[in-house]
């Protein structure tokens, strides 16, 4: 089959076609991917930035068909549409003993350091367990969330990562009230789909900072009420809550330097939500004086903040009543063999979503 197969890091993604998978064991479904998104995660993982063991087949914003189900696996049938989840939640743990299958490593970590693949005889390994830039997978069958065979493979391939991380770090997360201001730091797919569960959730000022002039013109249309470059985002937000700051603020890039900016930006006593994955060695730092005298809260958010895949059914009905907007996330098209282009793409800074068709 064919794949995308990242060999070293920092390299061009190199196309071949006698990849092979594992095979299907006791729990395991094989999946025919259809499309798959060109998340910011995945080139962090091909340049080194994100922990990954090469070589590795990237990807794990997926959909697709299911092919093939391994011994005991009855929560899906061959045929069945899915979306691909890069966190599934093992059931078991101790995060789910509490209802926090968001949080379970369980499966991915090991997923993770076993190879999923094989090439020329030797092993690969896939990106966070999934590597979706391959034509077919073999998963744990928590891995993927049954769809309607009526919802599009590129509809369903968003909302396997960006769109339900962005919008749940609204909900879930954060949980953004009525009539409050939101600013969100970093305008990608994640970003975007923030801004718009910002919308959903009544926030009065929305606004969108990003150095893409581009990305800046695109987000009026996805509920920001107002724009800033890096540079003004201080003076922007002065000028918006009165020298306030805002009550919420995101930060959806993964880097020290703009958490800093998110925090500057929410008011005393407001909530700063990172949800950018950074590497592990950029610390943020703040002042003790700080952070207790202005009392405000800094919270993490991953893959969401609650049960992945009820979000995902979630959203699939937003879609479907036309209050998410997802179709228009997607800015470019490729097919597999130009895959390297979505990067190209992605490196401008000014497109949201490329998706792959395989």
């Amino acid at each position: 089959m064919r794949a995308a197969v990242l060999r070293e890091y920092n390299s061009p993604l190199e196309i071949v076609d006698t990849m092979e998978t594992v095979e299907t064991g006791p729990g395991q479904v094989r999946v025919r991917i259809r499309v798959t998104g060109a998340c910011h995660s995945d080139l962090s993982g091909m340049t080194g930035k994100l922990s990954a063991p090469a070589p590795f087949v990237p990807g794990h914003e997926g959909a697709g068909e299911i092919l093939e189900v391994g011994e005991g696996v009855t929560s899906v049938a061959p045929g069945d549409h899915v979306i691909v989840s890069f966190m599934p939640a093992c059931g078991s743990c101790a995060h789910c003993a509490r209802d926090e299958g968001h949080l379970c490593m369980a499966l991915m970590a090991g997923a993770s350091r076993t190879p999923g693949f094989r090439l020329d005889g030797k092993p690969v390994f896939s990106f966070v367990g999934c590597g979706t830039f391959a034509e077919e997978v073999v998963l744990p069958y928590q891995s993927v969330v049954p769809v309607a065979k009526d919802v599009p493979f590129e509809i369903a391939a968003l909302i396997g990562c960006g769109v339900t991380t962005g919008t749940g770090a609204v909900f879930n997360t954060a949980q953004v009230h009525e009539g409050s201001t939101v600013a969100i730091v970093g305008c990608g797919g994640v970003g975007i789909a923030a801004m718009m569960a910002a919308g959903l959730s009544g926030a009065s000022q929305i606004l969108a900072v990003d150095p893409s002039a581009a990305k800046r013109e695109l987000v009026m249309g996805f509920g920001a009420t107002a724009t800033a470059t890096p540079e003004e985002a201080e003076a922007v937000a002065a000028e918006l809550t009165g020298g306030q700051g805002f009550d919420y603020t995101f930060e959806v890039v993964g880097r020290s330097s703009t958490v800093e900016a998110a925090y500057k930006l929410a008011r005393r006593g407001g909530t700063v939500t990172v949800v950018g994955v950074g590497a592990r060695d950029d610390n943020f730092q703040m002042s003790m004086g700080a952070l207790a005298m202005q009392s405000k809260n800094v919270k993490g958010s991953v893959y969401g903040g609650a049960d992945v895949p009820q979000q995902m059914r979630n959203l699939v009905s937003l879609w479907r009543e036309g209050r998410l907007d997802l179709d228009a996330m997607i800015t470019d098209r490729v097919q597999l063999e130009d895959v390297n282009k979505a990067f190209d793409l992605m490196k401008t800074g000014n497109g949201i979503r490329t998706v792959i068709e395989l």
